[in-house]
């Protein structure tokens, strides 16, 4: 939905863009091909194509980079077709100090697992991170990505689409397994245990068993990420597009 959207422009605001969308006016390509445009003067109209030619050409590098800082936070989960493929998933788990034990990165079709004591450090986690474009978490505003910053050292400068507040939004409530069960997203019943505890339970008795346990669990919240990302860009869009 990229390519419809206009509020990563200087000033122009979600009316702004309902109202370029009511004049007929869907994407790019339309606004750029109108010599006029209701409510913005010709000097602005120039401008605004100097700026649509610039994402074109940004989304053509496939450089997500360009519209962090233009796009509003909430408002990412636009850039998330385009970038379907060169999307990532992140989740973390702690201990209970609150200090990362696993970090589990996937993209639609591979989760690498980093762990504490064994791979978990900052270079191999920029490493991996640096073959996407588009980062998506649950909560990770408020958890994930500070957390990785203050222990790791490591900041994330790719967009990044945060489902909590989207799903809050659409009255989508409470933590990822809540969300789920709204959502009728299963996962095996093995994995509702404890991440905490399986991780004391392992640093405490060294087996292994405990561990594997902790990263099949890891794993399993970021496949159910996935699920939860489409159904909430299927359903932002629609919310937005009922506006018109």
């Amino acid at each position: 939905m990229i390519q419809e959207s206009f509020i990563f422009l200087e000033k122009c605001s979600t009316a702004r863009e309902r109202s370029f969308w009511k004049q007929g006016i869907k994407d790019w390509r339309e606004f750029l091909g109108m010599q006029k445009v209701v409510g913005i003067a010709a000097a602005k109209k120039e401008f605004y194509n100097r700026k649509i030619r610039e994402a074109q050409q940004a989304l053509s590098e496939d450089d997500g980079a360009y519209f962090v800082g233009k796009l509003p936070a909430k408002e990412m989960w636009r850039l998330y077709p385009h970038f379907k493929e060169n999307c990532c998933f992140l989740d973390i788990e702690t201990d209970s100090y609150g200090t990362i034990t696993i970090v589990g990165i996937s993209d639609y079709y591979n989760t690498n697992t980093f762990v504490k004591g064994f791979n978990l450090e900052k270079n191999l986690l920029e490493k991996e991170l640096a073959k996407y474009k588009l980062l998506v978490t649950f909560n990770g505003g408020a958890f994930d990505l500070p957390k990785l910053k203050k222990q790791l050292m490591l900041e994330i400068k790719m967009p990044h689409i945060d489902l909590k507040p989207l799903c809050v939004k659409l009255d989508l409530k409470g933590g990822l397994k809540e969300v789920e069960k709204i959502l009728n997203l299963k996962r095996p019943a093995h994995l509702y245990g404890n991440p905490v505890e399986l991780w004391k339970a392992f640093h405490a008795s060294g087996d292994r068993e405990y561990l594997e346990l902790l990263i099949d669990y890891n794993k399993e919240d970021i496949e159910n990420l996935k699920g939860v990302m489409n159904v909430v860009y299927r359903k932002m869009r629609e919310k937005v597009l009922e506006m018109l």
